[in-house]
Parts: structure tokens; C-alpha cells; sequence
């Protein structure tokens, strides 16, 4: 008796889980759109984001050149940069600032597999919540998702980019002329972990803005998938 009904339980179970399978799969609206189609067109969307908008980061001077996304100094080494500036050293200064965008460049360039990658995991089990939620819904899901994992892999992918540029060599300097300046207490700032940092936020904010292309302009919906899926935002 026990054995028949520990094996009705597990049938139950399994039932209710097969259940759970169909029903994500099936058309939750009366558009006829599936859970599962939702979670491949946002995902579809942070693709284009990926390849239309964070490629334009590994172009030269990607970073630099766009406001958006351009790596300015952290606190500590702003008034670096303006002693220097102040003594006479501004091309030092400029070509500092420079190196720093050049390593992001550098790094998103190699790193892009990452980000695909990230997208490909994720499995948008609240897609609808996403789908109706603001502009930049997915890149934020993403990016709260992936945080720490795409820091953990791309922090060593910065590190590399700092010295394949000259970046490090450059900042050592700049760091010793500024320390042997009188009245300045000397700094010594981790560049591998700001600039991580600051190209992280650069990659999510291309990505947000195709996002949001995606949603606001219908011309960007290119593939029948993300024409079917973004419809139900606009009737939302």
C-alpha cells in the first residue's frame, strides 16, 4: 500500500512539473505569443544590442569619442590630472586619460564572447514582467543577473588590456611625477578595478540603448520574432 501510494505521489509530482512545462509554452494572452517566444525575443534583443551597439565600443577610440561611455578619472586621480595640468604637463595628463579608454576598447574587444554568452544563460522565467517593463528592463535584468560574474571574467581581460597599451607604463609615470611633486600626498589607485568597472557600465548603456530602440521605433524590429514579441508592449 505504502509503495502504491509513495508511486501515485511521484506521479503527481511529475505531472504537475510535465504541466508546468506545457503551460509555459503556451500562449498566456490572447495574442498567441508563448512565454518561452517572449524570453527568445529579449533575448534576441540584448543580442543586437551586443552586436550593433557594444561593437561600436571596440572600433578605435569607442570609447573616448562617445560622451555616453568616455572613461573620465576617478576622484583620487582628478587632482592628478589638474597638478599636472597646473605644472605644465597637460600632454602627460591627455595621454593618460587616453590610455585608460584605449584598455576598455581593448577589452570589450576581447571580452565580447563573454557578454554572448551571459544572454545565452539567461531564462527569463518573469519574460512578460520584462517585456512590459521599462525601456531598459532587459539590459538591467542582464546586467543585475551577471554582475559578478562578468566582472570576475572580465577584470583579468582589463588587466591585460592596461599593459598591452602601454597603459600601466604610462601611469606609473604619471604617478611618480606626481608623487615627487612637493606638497602632494602620493596616490596609488587600482586602474584594473575602475576601469573594469567603468567599461561595464559602457557596455550595458550601448546595450540599453538598442533595448530601447527595439521598443520605441517598430523600423528596429527586424526579425518576425522581435515584431511578435515587442507587439504586446505596444497593446500593454
Amino acid at each position: 500500500m505504502k509503495k502504491i501510494l509513495l508511486l501515485s505521489v511521484l506521479i503527481f509530482f511529475t505531472s504537475c512539473a510535465e504541466l508546468q512545462d506545457i503551460a509555459s509554452q503556451l500562449p498566456q494572452n490572447g495574442y498567441g505569443v508563448t512565454n518561452a517566444e517572449i524570453a527568445s525575443g529579449l533575448r534576441q534583443a540584448l543580442d543586437f544590442g551586443i552586436d550593433k551597439q557594444v561593437s561600436k565600443l571596440t572600433q578605435e577610440n569607442g570609447f573616448y569619442n562617445n560622451e555616453l561611455v568616455r572613461i573620465t578619472l576617478p576622484p583620487e586621480l582628478q587632482k592628478v590630472d589638474k597638478t599636472l595640468r597646473d605644472v605644465g604637463l597637460g600632454s602627460l595628463a591627455d595621454e593618460g586619460l587616453k590610455v585608460l579608454n584605449r584598455a576598455a576598447e581593448e577589452g570589450v574587444k576581447e571580452a565580447t564572447p563573454i557578454f554572448v554568452d551571459a544572454v545565452k544563460e539567461i531564462t527569463f522565467a518573469d519574460a512578460r514582467n520584462i517585456l512590459m517593463g521599462p525601456n531598459d528592463a532587459a539590459t538591467t535584468y542582464l546586467n543585475n543577473k551577471t554582475e559578478d560574474e562578468l566582472y570576475a571574467k572580465f577584470n583579468p581581460v582589463i588587466t591585460r588590456s592596461l599593459e598591452k597599451v602601454g597603459a600601466n607604463r604610462v601611469w606609473s609615470n604619471i604617478i611618480e611625477r606626481y608623487n615627487q611633486l612637493p606638497l602632494t600626498s602620493d596616490v596609488n589607485p587600482d586602474l584594473p578595478d575602475y576601469v573594469t568597472n567603468e567599461a561595464l557600465d559602457g557596455v550595458f548603456t550601448m546595450i540599453a540603448i538598442e533595448e530601447n530602440q527595439i521598443r520605441e521605433d517598430i523600423s528596429s524590429r527586424t526579425t518576425d520574432l522581435l515584431k511578435r514579441v515587442f507587439s504586446l508592449q505596444d497593446r500593454g
